[in-house]
């Protein structure tokens, strides 16, 4: 079903479709046109079931990307609508791309970035509502930058109570992270059931629990100051740790006392998966 107006799509409406487990996709950028796609097939990653590797766990410890939430919203959202090699075209139209903006300013909407000094070389979007966050893109311009933007959205769902993490399409990338594909039944059973939980607790509220557990800078660790509704993070280790990728466990499998906040918050995470 196509809708006739240029306009980007009313906030309400969409938010009313992803509730319905219906998501817009256009046919290419310059398309005004928009069609609801409700896949028979989709992928979730369950929030207790993420896979880090172990290279994926030194990067996020060694810290070589600088995080941040909902600080480049519209920077992320033109690079993951920009051609690539593999895909000339892309089905985020002006039309969706202004949806999402509004999105975001509504609160409903948010990215994660990966930064390389001031350079944006990785990220991730969304929307969330409720206890449902339905990933709608991501890319990368630097080695496992988007596992990095990944890693740290499925720990902040965590501790922010959400409990479906919706993935659209199943990728080959996708599943080696720990996606699983589930019909549009289990599908449509799973987002009504976290939509009757009630709204979860906020993202940046989230990031910034995470941000403050590690010592500020000069302290023994890298650390991260505020700045405007996004926080900049040197928080990597925790993330690490919180995904479950990342812990130092001695040889019987349980594990020593937390030596750091980032630990504490680790392991609080982890027992309660």
């Amino acid at each position: 079903m196509h809708a006739p107006t240029s306009a980007p799509i009313p906030t309400d409406l969409l938010l009313n479709a992803y509730r319905s487990g219906i998501f817009p996709m256009a046919d290419g950028r310059a398309d005004d046109q928009i069609f609801w796609v409700e896949p028979r097939e989709r992928a979730i990653i369950p929030l207790d079931g993420f896979h880090c590797s172990r290279s994926l766990a030194r990067t996020l410890r060694r810290e070589r990307y600088r995080v941040t939430i909902d600080q480049a919203f519209n920077a992320v959202l033109d690079a993951c609508a920009a051609p690539r090699a593999d895909h000339p075209d892309t089905w985020i139209s002006e039309r969706i791309a202004a949806s999402y903006r509004a999105l975001f300013a509504a609160g409903h909407a948010h990215s994660v970035e990966c930064w390389d000094g001031d350079t944006l070389v990785g990220g991730l979007y969304g929307v969330a509502f409720e206890r449902v966050f339905c990933g709608e893109s991501m890319f990368s311009r630097s080695r496992d930058s988007s596992k990095v933007a990944l890693a740290w959205l499925v720990v902040l769902l965590r501790r922010a109570g959400f409990r479906l993490l919706d993935c659209q399409f199943m990728t080959e990338h996708l599943y080696s992270l720990g996606a699983v594909p589930i019909s549009r039944e289990e599908y449509l059973e799973a987002l009504a059931e976290a939509i009757s939980y009630g709204d979860a607790g906020d993202l940046r509220t989230a990031y910034s629990g995470i941000v403050s557990a590690v010592p500020a800078a000069g302290s023994g660790s890298v650390g991260a100051g505020v700045a405007g509704d996004g926080v900049a993070a040197g928080a990597g280790a925790a993330v690490a740790d919180a995904v479950g990728c990342g812990a130092d466990r001695p040889g019987d499998g349980t594990r020593t006392a937390a030596s750091s906040p980032g630990k504490v918050i680790a392991q609080s995470l982890i027992q309660t998966s």
